[in-house]
């Protein structure tokens, strides 16, 4: 049975819009930029921004993970095993914010939706997720009603194996 539903000719097809339209209702041969110099400077601006955040976040993750923060910090094992898994937790969020945050950057240009008014939601998005990602590890381990073991390794709070 075949689920995929074809638009009739009375439902509206959003011009421009792929997959209908691959083109971006754009003429063979028109590369330019849609946008004024002004507002390219901003779009370079946040994708720059998006990119140093997710190379930090990434270099963190795996500083993390291997332990240099840690043992900068003189912590006892057991509060470095502690502070790694809500460390890779916080940072996760904020590796899935940065992603989600370059998805809709992109989306945005390429549609011609993006505005300089929605900036602050792509500055914030990342550390909103990053902060929500640490809270529901710091609420999975503390309430007696969720299983603790849920986020008792590394592995289970991100994707990271044990090194």
């Amino acid at each position: 049975m075949n689920d995929a539903h074809e638009p009739t000719k009375d439902e509206l097809v959003e011009p421009g819009f792929a997959p209908e339209d691959y083109t971006d209702s754009r003429k063979l041969g028109d590369w330019r930029s849609r946008y004024d110099k002004e507002a390219l400077k901003s779009i370079r601006w946040e994708a720059a921004y998006l990119t140093i955040v997710l190379a930090i976040v990434v270099a963190g993750m795996f500083l993390s993970w291997l332990g240099t923060p840690q043992r900068a910090l003189g912590l006892s094992e057991q509060r470095s095993l502690t502070f790694t898994q809500y460390a890779l937790a916080a940072l996760s969020g904020v590796f899935g914010g940065v992603i989600f945050a370059m998805k809709w950057l992109y989306h945005s240009v390429a549609k011609q939706l993006w505005n300089i008014d929605r900036r602050l939601w792509r500055y914030f998005i990342p550390v909103i997720a990053g902060s929500l990602a640490f809270a529901m590890i710091l609420v999975t381990a503390s309430f007696g009603f969720l299983d603790p073991n849920l986020v008792a390794t590394n592995s289970r709070t991100t994707a990271f194996p044990a090194p």
